[in-house]
């Protein structure tokens, strides 16, 4: 087998150090530790699960890191390459879900990765992903705006058209086909990313994952000590069941972790706590839950 024509040693001390500080930044926000829990995987690789239940500020969060190999790539990875099925492969990256207690704090999502494919022979085909996008349960403009600043001014260096091209790919990824409604507000999504080559690729990777915290903690401390009551919970577990549905049936981190006999502790910590459904509900016209559907979950430019 022929030597990649690119070290992946650094990508990995990259998203460990990304981790930790991501994780240093939450603890110091909620007041509480996080859980360590490191996991090997039989196949290959193993990771660490950072997560915190039932803290002062976060009911669930989880910040993973994992460095995964395998001899075959799963169906959920090579949908979209079918030329690599049947490859060699290792995945690494770093993937969050924080879901607040205060109904007006905002679930974030946030997930930077890098993925190989090999064969002998051949040379190694590569490629970045991720993104970050925010889903609030009662909207608030300022928070919009400055979510999505966040995301343009950590991609705007590596290329002024890569803004406008994720946004609209996070929009269209991010919904619900079988609602026909998107999860949130968006953000940023990319994958396959291989343009200008490795280190920019990379470059361009880190910065988003470097941008995380500037685009969420303020956001964060805005909304976590709103008073709220039993109204706004329930509203909360309601619209929660929707981010259930979106990663159970169409996330495609979830099913690749799931085919690729990943660890489903780690895979499914992005599952909110407490969740209701209802039979065809609707918000009243005018109440603050109609606005999130009228206003904030409808592609917008929060630019404009």
């Amino acid at each position: 087998m022929p030597a990649p024509s690119f070290d992946t040693a650094p990508v990995k001390t990259y998203l460990l150090d990304l981790q930790a500080r991501i994780v240093a930044a939450l603890e110091a926000a909620d007041g509480l530790p996080f859980r360590a829990d490191a996991w090997d995987r039989p196949e290959g690789g193993g990771g660490i699960s950072r997560l915190i239940e039932e803290g002062n500020v976060l009911e669930r969060g989880g910040v993973n890191f994992s460095y995964v190999t395998g001899s075959q790539l799963p169906p959920s990875a090579s949908a979209h390459r079918p030329e690599l099925a049947g490859r060699r492969w290792e995945a690494m990256g770093v993937s969050l879900v924080l879901h607040p207690q205060n109904p007006y704090a905002p679930t974030v999502h946030m997930n930077v990765r890098c993925f190989v494919a090999l064969k002998d022979g051949e040379a190694p085909v590569w490629w970045f992903g991720g993104g970050m996008d925010l889903t609030p349960y009662y909207g608030f403009e300022d928070d919009a705006r400055h979510f999505h600043a966040s995301c343009k001014a950590a991609l705007d260096p590596f290329g002024a058209d890569l803004h406008p091209r994720f946004k609209d790919w996070c929009d269209r990824y991010f919904f619900l086909k079988h609602r026909n409604e998107p999860r949130g507000i968006g953000g940023v999504f990319f994958d396959d990313f291989s343009e200008g080559g490795f280190d920019h690729a990379f470059g361009m990777t880190k910065g988003v994952g470097d941008a995380f915290l500037t685009a969420y903690l303020p956001i964060l401390e805005r909304r976590k000590d709103i008073a709220y009551g039993e109204r706004e919970r329930d509203f909360q577990a309601y619209r929660r069941g929707r981010y259930v549905e979106f990663n159970l049936v169409y996330d495609r981190g979830t099913l690749f972790g799931l085919q690729s006999g990943g660890r489903t502790e780690s895979i499914l910590m992005s599952l909110p706590p407490v969740v209701k459904w209802r039979y065809d509900w609707r918000p009243e016209p005018g109440t603050p839950e109609a606005v999130l559907y009228t206003d904030f979950l409808v592609a917008r430019d929060w630019h404009a």
